[in-house]
């Protein structure tokens, strides 16, 4: 399918229609790899939602890089509860001496004001104790702490969940068009369709301890000009159905 059948040309931005049935789409192939994803409706509306990842981070404060576990919504509790049974005072993991247990919530939102995609996130200790932008921004990977030095406190601000009203990190979207545009116009050029949930959240995840498998990419296509979200939505909710209760896609 041609890019220019699925996005403007040259056009880093989407509309709402468009980001559902990407994540849709997304929400199908994670459901395939049982990699964690889920739509959460908010006030009972399919329309106005978001997808949502946990992922548990055995990690030092410090700038050495984490090894990642993902935690499926239904059995997170109980999993917490393993792990703090094994070290409740400190929140350490066996035989990793000064190793915390963290659990970063992945959010992806619709921005109507930007007219694109936002991730927002926030981290905590085993405890439940938040952490500050100070220890998020350590716990970033040294070479995105390198690229993004000049202006970090820019690039990762703390701002209120616009559906939820809660305390949220959230990557600025004002770098999206620099690196959305060079893609798409590829794409375009190439008469490729894109799906822009997969292009943008393996460039922007990555930088707050996110990874987007490759077989994303290689997997999920753009939507299909004419596709109901409906359609994608009933697709979803069948491949997650015996797994999740969460609603798998929006509608």
């Amino acid at each position: 399918m041609s890019a220019d059948t699925a996005l403007p040309a040259a056009s880093c931005y989407l509309d709402e229609e468009t980001f559902r049935l990407s994540c849709g789409l997304f929400l199908e192939h994670s459901h395939s790899l049982n990699d964690g994803w889920t739509w959460e409706m908010f006030s009972g509306s399919e329309k106005e939602g978001y997808m949502k990842k946990t992922v548990m981070v055995p990690c030092r404060l410090s700038s050495t890089p984490c090894q990642r576990r993902m935690v499926d919504d239904t059995d997170g509790l109980a999993e917490d509860e393993q792990l703090s049974e094994q070290d409740e005072s400190a929140g350490e993991l066996p035989g990793a001496e000064g190793q915390a247990v963290l659990r970063y919530e992945y959010h992806v939102l619709y921005s109507c004001s930007y007219q694109i995609p936002i991730l927002y996130f926030r981290a905590s200790t085993l405890e439940g104790r938040s952490l500050s932008l100070e220890e998020v921004w350590k716990n970033v990977h040294p070479n995105y702490q390198q690229r993004l030095r000049q202006g970090p406190w820019d690039t990762i601000t703390q701002q209120e969940h616009p559906l939820l009203g809660q305390p949220f990190f959230m990557l600025h979207p004002c770098k999206t068009e620099e690196f959305m545009r060079p893609a798409l116009e590829t794409a375009h050029a190439e008469r490729m369709g894109v799906n822009y949930i997969v292009t943008w959240l393996s460039v922007v995840g990555p930088v707050v301890g996110l990874d987007v498998p490759l077989s994303y990419a290689l997997a999920v296509g753009a939507p299909v000009p004419g596709t109901s979200a409906s359609a994608a939505a009933s697709a979803s909710t069948a491949a997650s159905a015996p797994a999740s209760t969460s609603t798998s896609a929006p509608d």
